[in-house]
């Protein structure tokens, strides 16, 4: 389609004559927008990161960051985009350009040194800036929270952002710096208006196609003809196959601005989440509402990944160490799947057959993740990782609990990273239900813990390791709650 345009630090460009499957990075280098940089390109270094003009969940619209390595510029037709350089204000005449305020703090206070990682720190510093409800945060007396600033800067804001010469010291000290946007900020008044609506999108070169339509039914009709189509969202799994695999599709389907899969319900018996919100607007929209899941995000990806990734392409690849698979589990969730003959409800536990593979047919979607109500009151979800943040998980595990005078009534646990797909620990389940929950129950279901799934060596983690992760996830568990729940 000639017509796709995308709309570039205030200007509009034609996205032709990209290939479709051409992602943002490569468009706006070819362009000589070069502060945005490769690093890995697999969205772990934050080098390209750029901001993108979101539907808001404060505001009409929010400035979000995202990885452009891994986002096809053909997602963006009708949409706006800026950069680095689109943050510096024009300067007098004869003079250089002015500095934007999250510029001016990294400079003056060291913040850069090689510089190739500065513009995607800038960008996702400014994102973080330009939050509508970031707030003055009083610093605690014994000065123990150090993950955010007096001005309210939430440092997990650059936790996808990696720097290998500067060290972080001076970065944090920039971010904690910035003020509040100026009145005539013209990105601030922004946030004011609407985001541009999505627009249908038919964009074709050669024999490769990159396709939007503006409804649910439309998009599964075009399933149900093109079944080997590929369905992105925020395309934080395929943009990798793409850069690493130099996979091609002959067909790229989006579905992350379908309003149908972007709701998220409250009823009195369950939450809905549509299954193209991303981890970040679905975390600021439950605002903790739903606590195992708000001890999940922080610890799934980076806030650039969770600003594109959803629960629909985190549940719909398969992958058996899946973040979000053994909180979900836990929290006994189900899937709604769509294709052009209607819905159909399937619980989580019955989803994965395989490794990579599900009930999920050709032609059909996740439309949704559904919560049963109420939850239960004793919830953790652990995650072993070489890494605190931004990392794969070598065990992941979700607990749900539900302890009355001091007796496991219920109990829920989903583990990943343990199988060839993510699965219910239900030996464990029976061997704690009906029981106290004492030193000596959490004890004996660990031992069975520890046998659950099959799991295996490889460059992460040692079966034994996992094996061994597995049971004192659960003695930890027990340690953490045994004062707020009596035994």
């Amino acid at each position: 389609m000639v017509g796709a345009r995308v709309t570039v630090n205030g200007e509009e460009a034609p996205i032709a004559p990209a290939a479709p499957h051409t992602t943002v990075l490569d468009f706006l280098r070819e362009r000589g927008l070069t502060g945005t940089k490769e690093g890995c390109a697999e969205g772990e270094c934050g080098a390209c990161s750029v901001l993108v003009a979101r539907p808001g969940v404060d505001k009409p619209t929010d400035w979000v960051a995202v990885n452009a390595c891994l986002v096809p510029v053909a997602a963006l037709d009708g949409q706006e985009i800026v950069t680095a350089e689109g943050l510096a204000t024009a300067g007098e005449p004869g003079c250089p350009p002015g500095l934007h305020p999250v510029q001016e703090e990294m400079a003056v206070r060291g913040g850069s040194q090689c510089g190739y990682c500065t513009p995607g720190f800038v960008c996702s510093m400014a994102a973080e800036y330009y939050r509508p409800d970031r707030c003055a945060h009083p610093e605690p007396a014994d000065g123990t929270d150090a993950e955010h600033g007096p001005n309210g800067f939430d440092l997990h804001a650059l936790s996808g952002n990696l720097c290998r010469c500067t060290g972080y010291r001076p970065i944090r000290d920039a971010a904690f710096a910035v003020g509040r946007p100026a009145d005539d900020d013209p990105l601030a008044q922004r946030r004011e208006q609407d985001p541009p609506a999505p627009v249908a999108t038919e964009y074709v070169r050669d024999d490769s196609a990159f396709l939007r339509k503006s409804t649910l039914a439309e998009t599964l009709r075009l399933l149900r003809e093109r079944p080997e189509a590929v369905v992105v969202a925020g395309s934080t799994d395929w943009g990798v196959e793409v850069n690493i695999r130099a996979r091609r599709a002959g067909c790229v389907v989006a579905i992350d601005r379908l309003p149908e899969l972007r709701e998220l319900r409250v009823e009195d018996d369950f939450i809905e989440i549509g299954a193209a919100l991303t981890l970040t607007e679905i975390e600021r929209r439950l605002d903790g509402s739903v606590p195992l899941l708000a001890e999940l995000f922080p610890q799934f990806a980076s806030r650039l990944i969770r600003n594109g990734a959803t629960f629909g392409g985190n549940l719909g690849t398969g992958s058996p160490i899946g973040d979000s698979p053994p909180a979900l589990l836990a929290l006994e969730a189900s899937l709604l799947l769509a294709d052009a003959d209607g819905e159909r409800e399937v619980p989580l536990a019955d989803y994965f057959t395989g490794y990579r593979r599900s009930v999920r047919r050709p032609g059909e979607l996740i439309r949704a993740v559904r919560i049963p109500l109420p939850l239960s009151p004793v919830v953790a979800f652990h995650k072993i990782a070489k890494r605190r943040f931004d990392d794969i998980s070598s065990v992941a595990v979700g607990f749900a609990l539900d302890i009355e005078d001091g007796i496991v009534r219920k109990a829920r646990i989903g583990l990943g990273g343990v199988a060839a797909t993510p699965i219910r620990a239900l030996a464990t389940e029976a061997a704690l239900e009906g029981r106290p929950w004492s030193a000596e129950t959490a004890e004996a279901a660990a031992r069975v813990l520890r046998g659950e799934g099959t799991p295996m060596d490889d460059h992460r983690a040692s079966a034994l390791y996992r094996s061994a992760m597995l049971g004192q996830s659960l003695l930890k568990l027990h340690a953490q709650t045994t004062e707020a729940v009596p035994s």
